[in-house]
């Protein structure tokens, strides 16, 4: 049912719900109407009104769907004026009722009523993500800047994850502002993408050379450029980060994963130990491999092809070099089918080692542990991004350094065609860095909300003269 175009007297409403085909639940059809129309508050406001005086009061979810259309139009004292309601009718409030009166609010002149509001929330329940930014966002852009990083860094500490928007929000509210400890805040904000290996989208590297130039006496240069295969700038000649973990961060790394990982909560789950320690056996009996191949993963890596001969294909490939491979397979791969013959099977052993595991199994352990037994040469295939294991190190230096040895072993590859085309891991490190008188910092062309290990080959170059 279409919304009215102007508000209706009780006995037009009546009518418009006896005709309904359903009548108890006219009122939820007709707010939600409404809303995708963009309906006139006051025609909203008649039905509430209409609704108060048959009822005797308007339910709570009526309540919040007025209240989402006066948020949509940015009608603050209509969004108070409900606010006021609900607080006297209901003793505490949903988070969708939250939600809705933070991000209304603070996109108004009454926005330090949304920091109240912020408040409440924490009373009952953790605030959302939204909840955070619509704050942080509001007390930006009254150049409220303390009150802006305090809810940053108090989001990051309930483990809640920034959005791009809100990041690039601080650079574009902070353009051309004084201040030492300002400046150390927003270098905090490019050190947080170098920790999570997050790269910043276009307009968000915009934001940041544009903030970078706009500081008062700071004679910062940027420029965007591509960095040779040897890691040089051809900018400023500055070498970046080589991707390599020194021995001593590699055998730290090592240790962590096989103690907190491999052996730690998650590993048996899907695998039971006596195929875990066979496994262990298995490759004590053969390592070093140069590359350790998820078989399952690859074998779907082009779905209209049998999987037998997508992971022939890649095992192929990738033995040209008279590398040692190893593949994780599964135990029905053995077994002769469409998807997997016999005859192709055989003639991958001859060029590979095989590990079958049972059909249930996790086989990320299995990956990591004969990856990293191997020594620091070997490398690895999956499409995977193994994010589940980087949550299970416990401290930030350590998941660095796994993003890093990732970055640095993991090969990604495309299908062009029926050809099998290798990226090869960089030598130099993908990642925000600095020297303090250099910025390099890699981004994208298009926002990517996902995380994704394929790295940008786009940097931007920022130098202080």
């Amino acid at each position: 049912i279409e919304p009215p175009e102007k508000p209706l007297q009780a006995e037009e409403w009546n009518r418009l719900r006896e005709s309904f085909g359903s009548p108890e639940i006219f009122e939820e059809v007709m707010f939600n109407n409404m809303i995708r129309c963009n309906s006139p508050i006051d025609v909203a406001k008649s039905l509430l009104t209409h609704v108060a005086k048959s009822n005797g009061d308007v339910a709570y979810n009526l309540l919040v769907k007025y209240l989402a259309l006066c948020v949509q139009q940015g009608q603050t004292s209509e969004i108070r004026d409900v606010y006021d309601i609900m607080k006297i009718r209901f003793r505490i409030l949903e988070s969708g009722a939250y939600n809705l009166l933070i991000r209304g609010l603070s996109n108004s002149d009454q926005w330090r009523m949304a920091l109240t509001l912020l408040e409440e929330v924490k009373k009952i329940m953790i605030p959302s993500r939204t909840n955070y930014e619509s704050c942080i966002k509001a007390a930006s852009c009254h150049q409220e800047m303390n009150v802006a990083f305090e809810l940053y860094h108090e989001m990051l500490a309930k483990d809640l994850v920034p959005t791009l928007d809100v990041l690039q929000a601080f650079f574009d509210f902070n353009r051309g502002m004084k201040g030492a400890e300002l400046q150390k805040e927003l270098f905090g904000i490019l050190l947080y993408l170098r920790e999570n290996q997050i790269y910043p989208h276009k307009t968000f590297m915009r934001s940041i050379k544009l903030w970078f130039e706009s500081i008062p006496g700071g004679n910062w240069r940027g420029h965007l450029t591509s960095i040779k295969d040897s890691g040089q700038c051809p900018v400023c000649n500055h070498q970046l980060e080589d991707s390599d973990l020194t021995e001593e961060e590699y055998n730290n790394l090592r240790e962590r994963i096989i103690r907190d990982v491999i052996h730690g909560t998650d590993t048996f789950r899907k695998t039971s130990p006596q195929e875990f320690e066979a496994f262990q056996a298995f490759v004590e009996n053969r390592f070093p491999f140069d590359i350790v191949i998820d078989g399952l993963n690859v074998s779907h890596i082009k779905p209209r092809k049998r999987q037998c001969e997508n992971l022939f294909d890649a095992v192929n490939c990738l033995a040209k070099e008279n590398a040692r491979l190893l593949v994780l397979g599964r135990k029905h791969m053995l077994v002769n089918s469409s998807n997997w013959k016999r005859e192709i099977m055989k003639e991958m052993q001859n060029k590979a080692d095989f590990f079958f595991a049972e059909n249930i199994s996790e086989d990320d352990a299995f990956l990591l542990y004969a990856t990293l037994r191997s020594g620091k040469h070997c490398k690895f295939v999956t499409r995977d991004f193994l994010r589940d294991h980087k949550a299970c190190l416990s401290d930030s230096a350590t998941r660095h350094l796994f993003r890093k040895w990732q970055r640095g072993h993991q090969i990604s590859k495309k299908m062009f065609l029926s050809v099998f085309i290798q990226q090869p891991a960089l030598r130099y490190d993908c990642v925000v860095q600095t020297t303090g008188d250099t910025w390099h910092i890699p981004y994208k062309d298009t926002f990517e909300e996902k995380y994704s290990y394929r790295v940008p080959r786009k940097w931007l170059c920022i130098q202080q003269k």
